[in-house]
């Protein structure tokens, strides 16, 4: 008579922080493929001078295709690719666990929208140190010319060969906190528009939930996942973009002292329409960007389950 051993099998869960991360990451990716070329006009739009250079986000494209080609459009996207990747990370993981802090000892508990709303104010708020320096240097690279940049001493220097070469010389002319230049102004910007962020998609989801005729048994399609994320790109928006704008010049621009200082420049020069400079290819990243975001993030978060 023979017995046969059976040996457990073991299964490995990844913890819900590194499904965050990992989700978080392959989603802020697939948002750099999809927006940068619109990131690229808008931040154009928003640090030309007065008078503008181009008549609108369709001449500047024109402009810069014509002028570059396609890989003018992705000018700046190590940076991005590099850092949204890790921002995004942060701020899902910085978003679950606020999540989880609001649930207490309850995982299954459902939160409120309010409840997802400060989670979301508190990843915005560990965002925006992510945030600043990455974007600091996309704004740097994405707004130079051929012809060179403008030093701190006031004279032109060679083009940025990369994202390292402009984080070290801008590191080399205004110490590393010169990578936090409008760290205040990213801070107003995130901490509301990641609080509406997360509404406007987890509103929404609930909302097409409740449409089916059999909720408990009808999970949400591809569609409806993907424009849950779309529009709440446009959520995102709606509460920061002035924001945006002060701080793409305020990082550009080593002139301006303080976001107040570029505030009053704006309203003396140009009046308050230059707060919205670009909101047209803003909007019009802001959904696809978004949809592949919350896509990519619920597609990864299943496939780890």
């Amino acid at each position: 008579m023979t017995t046969q051993t059976t040996v457990p099998t073991t299964s490995f869960a990844i913890p819900k922080f590194a499904q965050d991360l990992i989700a978080g990451t392959i989603g802020g990716w697939a948002q750099v493929v999809v927006g940068h070329p619109f990131d690229t006009i808008k931040v154009r739009m928003q640090t030309q001078p007065s008078p503008p250079i181009y008549k609108n986000a369709v001449d500047c494209f024109q402009s810069l295709f014509k002028a570059e080609g396609p890989k003018g459009l992705y000018r700046g996207v190590t940076s991005p690719l590099a850092g949204i990747g890790i921002c995004n990370a942060v701020v899902f993981t910085a978003n679950g666990n606020f999540r989880r802090m609001l649930q207490g000892n309850d995982p299954n508990k459902e939160l409120s929208l309010g409840e997802i709303g400060l989670a979301g104010m508190g990843a915005g708020l560990v965002m925006a140190f992510f945030n600043c320096p990455v974007e600091l240097l996309k704004v740097k690279l994405q707004t130079q010319s051929a012809a060179g940049v403008m030093g701190a001493n006031g004279q032109l220097e060679p083009p940025y060969k990369g994202v390292i070469d402009c984080g070290i010389r801008t590191s080399r002319a205004n110490g590393i906190f010169g990578l936090y230049r409008g760290l205040g102004i990213t801070l107003l910007r995130d901490v509301p528009s990641f609080a509406s962020y997360f509404i406007t998609y987890e509103g929404l989801k609930r909302v097409f939930q409740a449409m089916k005729k059999d909720p408990e048994n009808n999970p949400l399609s591809s569609f409806e996942l993907l424009m849950a994320g779309g529009l709440a790109g446009f959520g995102a928006w709606i509460p920061a973009y002035p924001q945006d704008v002060i701080k793409s010049r305020l990082q550009n621009d080593l002139s301006y002292k303080s976001a107040r200082h570029v505030v009053k420049t704006i309203m003396k020069t140009t009046g308050p329409k230059a707060f919205f400079n670009g909101i047209g290819p803003t909007l019009a990243r802001a959904f696809p960007a978004n949809a592949a975001t919350f896509f990519a993030y619920e597609t990864a978060m299943k496939a780890m389950a």
